[in-house]
């Protein structure tokens, strides 16, 4: 993954889609916003003075609907969560649930992922990043828009902390195998399974998971941490 600038951009790991924002997630933008939307801007955040208090930073990049991560950022309130996506309907379903939830410890990127990190997080300044189910590019001449590449898995590991962790989770196998490869060849990482993992209780089951292991469907795992 490049710069955007010059002669080679860089290839977008996502589309933009038309969603419909419902009335709900339209207040809670309106109302919400204003206090956990965070502007992208390309300098370093001070991510302590953002949530008030110095306390350990998880990124989660794509998180839908963002019903695991209100789920994780409630059952873990010392530990700030920063979620990143960029389709207006999750944004507002996310504050949405903060709203309810009354959450204190999650602040939201409207943004492209990769020049967030790349301009707004600072090197060693993460205690984890979380990436689940990215949308897989199933046609082999699509996968060079998965977002699991070498380029970002060396971005993403440059930003943790010693000891910091990288949670991936997919449902396709090959993704899998992909992302085991290319987490595996990172020197500043290392795997803490065999290969991949057991859910973890810090990933929450979503109904989509749900339904597809009701219908046998696998669930792949990994976590790696900086050395």
């Amino acid at each position: 993954m490049t710069s955007d600038t010059g002669a080679h951009p860089r290839i977008r790991s996502y589309v933009l889609r038309a969603g419909r924002v419902g009335s709900g997630q339209a207040r809670a933008l309106a109302e919400i916003g204003p206090r956990c939307l965070l502007p992208y801007r390309p300098q370093v955040a001070d991510l302590d003075a953002v949530f008030g208090r110095a306390a350990p930073k998880v990124l989660e990049i794509g998180f839908g609907m963002g019903e695991g991560l209100a789920e994780t950022a409630a059952a873990y309130p010392d530990t700030d969560f920063l979620g990143v996506e960029v389709h207006t309907p999750g944004v507002g379903a996310l504050l949405k649930q903060i709203g309810e939830r009354e959450l204190a410890n999650v602040r939201v990127i409207q943004h492209d992922a990769v020049e967030v990190l790349e301009h707004m997080i600072a090197p060693s300044s993460l205690a984890g990043v979380r990436i689940f189910f990215p949308d897989p590019w199933h046609k082999k001449r699509h996968h060079k828009r998965r977002l699991i590449q070498p380029p970002l898995v060396a971005l993403l590991a440059s930003r943790l902390a010693p000891g910091g962790f990288v949670h991936l989770a997919t449902d396709w196998q090959d993704y899998a195998e992909q992302m085991l490869a290319v987490l595996s060849a990172e020197p500043l990482l290392a795997n803490t399974g065999t290969d991949y993992v057991p859910r973890p209780d810090t990933r929450p089951l979503t109904k989509f998971e749900q339904r597809g292991i009701r219908l046998g469907h696998g669930v792949w795992d990994l976590i790696f941490r900086r050395v």
